[in-house]
């Protein structure tokens, strides 16, 4: 069965589940969600600041929801040559990701069964209500729990354990000994328990040891991983990613780390070894973690920051090498300000 059986067909119905105030046409029919520049009859549009605002009202669409911190007198008119209906809501991330959620398409349920064409090790376990899809590959003693789904070519290794209601997608790994908690989306490409990247020179002076990894991988509940990201496992312990921690496309994420609860991993974002991240720090596309660096609770580090050092939590952080937001912009007003009396002082180039 496909569709989304609660989306609302009227801006009076939408504006009852966004529990936002209304004013025009309630019964003005709605057919889906749309951007500034796309929007027809039938769409609904956000606009979050006076701009767009502004832009919203001159379009003949079904519905506008709009921030309230825009004033009133900046806010679209209803049947005034604009959107016949506009909505009014305290948090418009809020309001828009509670929309996109209710026009949502319900996917296809997989059926639960193991594929024909799968590979399932004699002593792994299988949930019946587990859905193991084409060319999986499960190593012996691996757990598949109730629920989940393995799309296809996803290889689970040996004692590797996926658990309840989680959904991993094509191609994904999750390597020897690594386990993923409950209810995780692991996209495309994900590859869980990598050996990590430990090299000592050769005992004979003649190229590289590899240092083995004896470690796993342990991720917590709830957490999302985007494709194509490799998580390494620990050389001796396990490394550690917490319930709830979201983590973008791209990432790479070293031995031994220590991810905590509700952290966010913009894309590309590249952490060493041994690096602690506390719960709810937020690290922008980029960014780059030294080893055995720990980054504090609640912590923002800007895009494409070098964090060499410890930092503190419940602050702001940017630049090469990191720095308080506060001081970063210091330092960059101060070089600018040099850079001007380097010209005007006649010599500069």
């Amino acid at each position: 069965m496909t569709g989304a059986p609660n989306r609302p067909g009227t801006a009076g119905a939408l504006a009852e589940a966004l529990g936002a105030a209304l004013s025009g046409d309630a019964g003005a029919t709605i057919t889906s969600l749309a951007t500034l520049e796309d929007a027809g009859p039938g769409d609904v549009v956000f606009a979050r600041d006076t701009a767009h605002a502004h832009r919203a009202g001159s379009l003949q669409c079904a519905a506008a929801v709009v921030s309230d911190t825009v004033t009133e007198s900046d806010r679209p008119v209803a049947r005034d040559g604009g959107p016949a209906a506009v909505l009014i809501v305290p948090d418009l991330d809020n309001a828009m990701a509670d929309a996109i959620e209710l026009f949502v398409e319900v996917p296809v349920p997989r059926e639960p069964g193991v594929h024909p064409t799968a590979i399932v090790d004699e002593t792994a376990t299988v949930h019946p209500a587990a859905s193991v899809g084409p060319w999986c590959e499960i190593g012996p003693g691996a757990h598949v729990a109730e629920g989940v789904v393995l799309e296809s070519r996803v290889t689970l290794g040996r004692d590797a354990v996926v658990g309840p209601g989680s959904r991993l997608a094509c191609n994904v790994v999750v390597a020897d000994r690594c386990a993923v908690g409950a209810l995780c989306i692991l996209h495309t490409g994900v590859v869980i328990g990598t050996d990590g990247f430990g090299y000592r020179p050769a005992p004979d002076g003649k190229g590289l040891k590899k240092i083995p990894h004896l470690g796993g991988v342990r991720v917590g509940n709830a957490v999302e991983i985007g494709a194509g990201t490799c998580i390494d496992r620990g050389k001796l312990g396990d490394t550690v990613v917490g319930d709830g921690t979201k983590i973008d496309n791209l990432v790479q994420i070293g031995h031994n780390v220590r991810i905590g609860r509700a952290c966010v991993l913009c894309g590309q974002a590249g952490i060493a070894g041994s690096v602690v991240i506390e719960d709810g720090a937020v690290l922008g596309g980029q960014v780059g973690v030294a080893d055995h660096v720990r980054i504090g609770a609640m912590a923002r580090v800007g895009a494409q920051a070098g964090v060499n050092r410890d930092i503190e939590g419940a602050r702001d952080y940017f630049g090469t090498p990191v720095q308080e937001a506060r001081e970063s912009m210091r330092m960059t007003v101060a070089l600018r300000r040099l850079a001007r009396e380097h010209r005007h002082d006649g010599s500069g180039s």
